[in-house]
This record gives structure tokens, C-alpha cells and sequence, in this order.
């Protein structure tokens, strides 16, 4: 997606139509590239609003290559702020700055041949390195921007999504719903409208099937799963050559006449404070509106300095404002050092929310404090509410990430796509391939040694953000209470894994416990010494397959109650045997076999036993593979400001008795 827009056409035409369907359903299409022909968010907003207050339902299609990033996401936050529901619906491709646009539908709809492409945003800037450094900072910027949409959708991991938009990645549509960019599959299309705009030529990996769809003619046959775009109105044929002349010569100045109108818009706010770089970018041809604004914005950057905190320039290019809000909130929140040239540093929560309102242009003129922080929440152009929730987020993320649950160590983790019940086999396997001789047929083998069924199940709590937080300046709401529902989201899991460890288990593969005698799995009556140590370990050792083959499993940990780890860790941390003296040379046979691990949880639960596991017997599942929390969020009638909801989906099972070995001391 391009920071700039490159092209200057007449107002003729437009890459978005908007109409109301019915009283409350309105429908809109972009079919074209974003920011073209003059067009701008602004246009889009104009006539978001112009459909009224009753809108319900906004029926969004898609068939978009992209464009300008700031017009873009400007209109993705006009989309998600809006009261109504979304139901996207690509009509063929959504493509850089639409497939971020297409993330504010609450459902996105995709026949399985259309395809959605995600990549990082990209820019053309001169200057010295200076400049290029600002430069790049903004596109970082803009990419963090971008992350987010696709993160409250997908609940993708950033560092996941990251790598995504590095390799410019094409996903079909059964790929965008597996991997949560879509939620449903339509019918494939036959054919779906061509796309004019040269910046398909700048997608380097764009699959042949979509080229073959977008460029080459489709024919006359109409189908009901042909994609249409808006119409616009043509030319007509029989001009004239010499008539076609003078209409070129009026076309171009129309075009001039418009940008140079756009230029002038741009620099309207101030007042001729910058009448000279004005007249640099109506002087040179080449510049266009979005490429003055962009001169604009580095104009204002140098040596800004705000003489009072409560005065502040800003140029609406649809999420400057946003990102230094929450700039400033996270510095505060202490996940980011501050940014000395930020304007809204120090600010108290009731102040940013006022500022995301002002300095949008939005009037709060006799509002009360109560009244001007609603606004800040629910207003369609403010994203005051979603930067909150952004920044509650962080806290919730490391609170899990801090946490003191060590199930990982000794579990692995596992996948599911859905909430059905799924196989998984357990440690057994195959002893060796059957030779296959000369001319014969390879023969199938079949892993049936062990199995369970693995399901996964939600878990989750609710927190308010609400007016009173914001004005009574209760930064804990946003740190310190996120932060404990992290911790207690991984707490939620080691529950899980623990009344696995603890419950002994029905094995759904022989129908028995899991430490059942007939598995061969405990030991009782034991002392915690190097004897005992090795006796479990040998036990483990000898499992076998069902058909008696030998499985060679070793322990991957350790796991004792806190009042035996200094024990083991004493026994197979030592160079030579307890009893005898070092310089004997008897060395200890079991010296580092096996990391040692504590638990408050089992000295709670039993201080006397202790377990020998690998890390395949125990699968801890996440929906798509995400191990982190999720935050939703919901402004609703229920809480005054924005209820936020802090969820987990996840499952434990026990998958094989081979790889756990419980020990009771006596």
C-alpha cells in the first residue's frame, strides 16, 4: 500500500458508490483503486453521514487492488466505529489498504477463487538521511497501524502477522477463513470485473489465477456469481477527432483546476502561515494533493514546539491523532519510552479523549465531562475507545507473559481450527520401514497404537472501561486490573493441566486409568534418592507398544514439590554419588539426565509425590495455534463507556501414559 497516491483524474468518476437500499440497510461498493480520481475519506465520510442516523445494516462489497494508506485507513475507522452492522462481501480481491478495510466487517464473506493479500506499506521520499529516517519511522508507524486491524480480527499474534506482511502473502478464500481474515466461503466465481490500476503491476507475487481473472476478458455469458462493479458513465464513441481535442484540452484543466483546489483545502487550516510552500506545490505540476499534504506534515515537524500543552496543529490524515494518543498512552502505561516531540505527552486520560475529538474538528461546545468522554467512545471518527482497549491489551499480554506457570516445560502445545472434538495418537510409532522388494507395491501401515480425543473449551472474564475511569484518571483499570486477568488467563491453563496430572484419568485407547497398575507408571513407597531416581527412569525407559515393540521414551523433566527440589537437584547436579568421598571416583551416573522443576502446585496438592515426564505425553491445544489471550470489546447499554472481554479458548488431555511416571515417596 502506497503512502501517496500518484494520479490526477477528472471528478467524474469515483472507486466507491453508497446508497441506502432500504430504510436502515445501506450498500456500498469499492471497486477501485482507494484515493483515486480526487476522491478522498473525506468524500466517503460526507456520504456515510448524509445516509442518516437509521442505518442498521451496511452491506460493504470489495474488488479493490488498495491505494492511498491514510484515506484507507480512515475509512476502515469510519467502518468500525459505525453503529450499524458490517457484512463484507469480496467480490474478487482485496488487495494491500482494502484487505485492511475489509477488517471492519463484524463478517467477512469470500467466494473460495477470491483471493485477499496483506503486505508492508511502502513509499517513494527524497531528501537526506534525515528524512529517510522520518520516513521510515512512519511507516513503521503505518504498519503498526495495519497490524492491529488484522490483530481484533484475526487474533493473530503480531510477531505472526509481521512476518506475513514481509513476504507480501496471497491467501485464497479458504485460506482467509481458515486463518481468520474471512468467516464464511461463498460460491467460486465465474468471472469477476477487470482492474485498471497500475498498481497491480507493483504486486510482484500475485498468483496466475487471480492475474488470469483480473486481466483477461471474460466474454459476454452473465452469471449470477459474476462479480459487477458500480457503474460509471463512458464516453461516447462517435466524437469527433478535433472535438475530442478540445475536450482533452478541457479534461486536463479540469484536472489542474481540481488539484490545485485540493492543494489549497490542504493548506487551508493555517492560515497562510506556509504561503511559500504553498506556492512551491502549485507551482510544480508533478505534486499532487497527497504528496503537498505529505510536504505539509514534514513542514510541521521541524522544531515543533507547543508553547501550552492544550494547543496543538494537526493535519486529519486519518490516524496521526490516534497514534500519538496511544503513543502517549503507553508510555505512561510504561510499555514505551516517551516521545519527546509528542504533543499529547503528560496529558490525563480526560484530556486525550477531549483532544481526539478537538483536534479532529469535532465540536464538544457545551458539553459536560461525562457527556464529552461518551462522545469520545462511541463518535464514528474517534478512535479514543479502541486505543483504550489496545492499550489494555499490552497488560493483559504480560501479565500472561510474566506469569509464573511453568506448564510449558513439561507439555507440548497443539493445534485446533475449531471446537469439535479431534484424533490425536500418542507416543508410539513405527519400529522400521517393510522393505519393499523389486516390481512389488508399497503397503500401507496404519498408527493405531494409542489415541484420544482432544476438545477445546472458552474461558474468559469481563472489565469495564467507563466514563468515570476516564475522568477520574484511573490509569490501574487500564494496567494493573488487564494485568491480573493475564496472569489469571495462564493460571486457567495450568488448572487445566494440573487436574490432568492429578485426576487420574480414564485412557479412552484401553480403557483404563492413567495410573493404572496395568500401565506401569508409578512407583510407591520410595525415597527421593539416586536409587529411586533411576528406578523411574527405567521405567519409563522399558514402555512398549501395544504389539510389544520397544519405544525408548526418556524424560524430557523432573517435576518435584517445592520442599524435594533442592533434593534433585542436589542428586543429579552432583559429580560424584551421595555417601562417598569425592576423591573416591565413583562418579554419578544420573549428573544432569534430566532438568529438575518445582511446583507450589504439587507441594499444595501432595508433598510427598513427584513425576518423571516427557513433554508429548500432555498436549495443551489453542484455537489456530494462539496461546495468547484475546480482547473483545463491546459498547453497549449495559455499561456506561466500553465492556471489555478477556478470553482464552483452550484444552488439556493426556494423551499417553508411556510418558508419565508418578512417584510416591513414603
Amino acid at each position: 500500500m502506497a503512502i501517496t497516491s500518484q494520479a490526477i483524474k477528472t471528478n467524474n468518476q469515483s472507486w466507491f458508490t453508497m446508497k441506502a437500499s432500504a430504510k436502515d440497510t445501506a450498500e456500498i461498493s469499492i471497486y477501485d483503486e482507494i484515493g483515486f480520481w480526487g476522491v478522498t475519506a473525506q468524500q466517503f465520510a460526507k456520504d456515510l453521514k448524509a445516509l442518516g442516523n437509521n442505518i442498521k445494516q451496511i452491506n460493504l462489497h470489495i474488488h479493490s487492488p488498495g491505494g492511498d494508506v491514510f484515506d484507507g485507513i480512515a475509512i476502515y475507522n469510519l467502518l468500525k466505529n459505525h453503529p450499524a452492522n458490517k457484512t463484507v462481501t469480496i467480490d474478487g480481491l482485496a488487495a494491500s489498504m482494502a484487505s485492511v478495510i475489509a477488517m471492519a466487517g463484524n463478517e467477512i464473506i469470500m467466494p473460495e477463487n477470491a483471493m485477499m493479500m496483506i503486505h508492508k506499506p511502502w513509499g517513494i521520499q527524497g531528501g537526506d538521511a534525515d528524512d529517510m529516517r522520518k520516513y521510515a519511522d512512519l511507516l513503521d508507524k503505518v504498519e503498526s497501524t495495519l497490524l492491529m486491524a488484522y490483530i481484533n480480527k484475526t487474533g493473530k499474534s503480531e510477531e505472526e502477522l509481521a512476518a506475513m506482511l514481509s513476504e507480501e502473502t496471497w491467501l485464497t478464500g479458504k485460506e482467509c477463513v481458515e486463518q481468520g481474515f474471512a468467516d464464511k466461503l461463498a460460491d467460486s466465481l465465474v468471472a469477476m470485473a477487470c482492474i485498471q490500476s497500475k498498481k497491480l503491476e507493483d504486486y510482484t507475487k500475485m498468483p496466475n489465477e487471480i492475474k488470469n481473472m483480473l486481466f483477461k476478458p471474460q466474454g459476454n455469458t452473465q452469471s449470477q456469481n459474476v462479480a459487477q462493479p458500480p457503474k460509471t458513465e463512458q464516453p461516447q464513441a462517435a466524437e469527433k477527432s478535433v472535438v475530442q481535442t478540445v475536450d482533452n484540452t478541457a479534461q486536463v484543466q479540469a484536472q489542474m483546476a481540481q488539484r490545485n483546489t485540493a492543494i489549497k483545502a490542504v493548506f487551508a487550516p493555517f492560515n497562510g502561515q506556509f504561503n511559500d510552500l504553498l506556492v512551491e506545490c502549485l507551482g510544480d505540476i508533478t505534486i499532487t494533493a497527497e504528496q503537498a499534504k505529505d510536504k505539509l506534515l514534514a513542514k510541521l515537524g521541524e522544531n515543533t514546539t507547543p508553547s501550552v500543552p492544550q494547543s496543538h496543529i494537526h493535519v486529519d490524515n486519518g490516524n496521526l491523532i490516534g497514534d500519538s494518543v496511544k503513543a502517549s498512552l503507553l508510555a505512561r502505561a510504561g510499555f514505551e519510552k516517551a516521545e519527546k516531540d509528542n504533543a499529547y505527552n503528560s496529558m490525563t486520560l480526560r484530556e486525550l479523549a477531549r483532544a481526539s475529538l478537538v483536534d479532529r474538528g469535532i465540536g464538544i461546545a457545551g458539553m459536560n465531562a461525562m457527556q464529552m468522554v461518551g462522545m469520545a467512545f462511541t463518535h464514528s471518527t474517534s478512535d479514543f475507545g479502541q486505543i483504550l482497549i489496545d492499550v489494555a491489551h499490552k497488560s493483559v499480554l504480560k501479565g500472561w507473559s510474566e506469569s509464573t506457570e511453568n506448564f510449558e516445560q513439561w507439555t507440548h502445545k497443539g493445534t485446533l481450527t475449531d471446537f469439535r472434538p479431534a484424533y490425536r495418537v500418542g507416543l508410539g510409532g513405527f519400529d522400521s520401514l517393510p522393505q519393499v522388494r523389486e516390481g512389488a507395491e508399497y503397503t500401507y501401515v496404519t498408527l493405531g497404537d494409542t489415541g484420544m480425543h482432544v476438545s477445546l473449551a472458552t474461558y474468559g472474564a469481563l472489565f469495564s472501561l467507563t466514563r468515570q475511569l476516564i475522568i477520574n484518571d484511573d490509569m490501574n483499570m487500564l494496567t494493573q486490573v488487564p494485568y491480573k486477568l493475564g496472569q489469571a488467563a495462564r493460571a486457567t491453563i495450568a488448572d487445566l493441566v494440573f487436574a490432568q496430572l492429578f485426576g487420574d484419568p480414564v485412557m479412552s485407547y484401553d480403557g483404563k486409568k492413567l495410573y493404572d497398575a496395568a500401565h506401569k507408571n508409578t512407583v510407591t513407597g520410595a525415597a527421593m534418592d539416586l536409587a529411586n531416581i533411576d528406578k523411574a527412569i527405567q521405567l519409563m525407559n522399558a514402555q512398549k507398544s501395544f504389539d510389544g515393540k520397544q519405544l525408548a521414551i526418556e524424560p524430557d523433566v523432573l517435576l518435584a514439590p517445592t520442599s524435594l527440589y533442592t533434593r534433585a537437584k542436589q542428586i543429579l547436579g552432583s559429580n560424584s554419588v551421595e555417601g562417598t568421598d569425592i576423591n573416591s571416583g565413583i562418579i554419578n551416573p544420573l549428573k544432569d539426565v534430566v532438568p529438575v522443576t518445582k511446583s507450589q502446585r504439587l507441594q499444595a496438592e501432595n508433598a510427598k509425590i513427584w513425576y518423571l515426564l516427557n513433554k508429548e505425553a500432555i498436549e495443551v491445544s489453542y484455537l489456530n495455534g494462539v496461546e495468547q489471550p484475546f480482547i473483545d470489546q463491546q459498547t453497549g447499554f449495559t455499561v456506561d463507556g466500553v465492556t471489555t472481554k478477556v478470553r482464552i479458548d483452550a484444552g488439556v488431555n493426556v494423551l499417553d501414559h508411556r510418558g508419565i511416571v508418578r512417584v510416591t515417596n513414603a
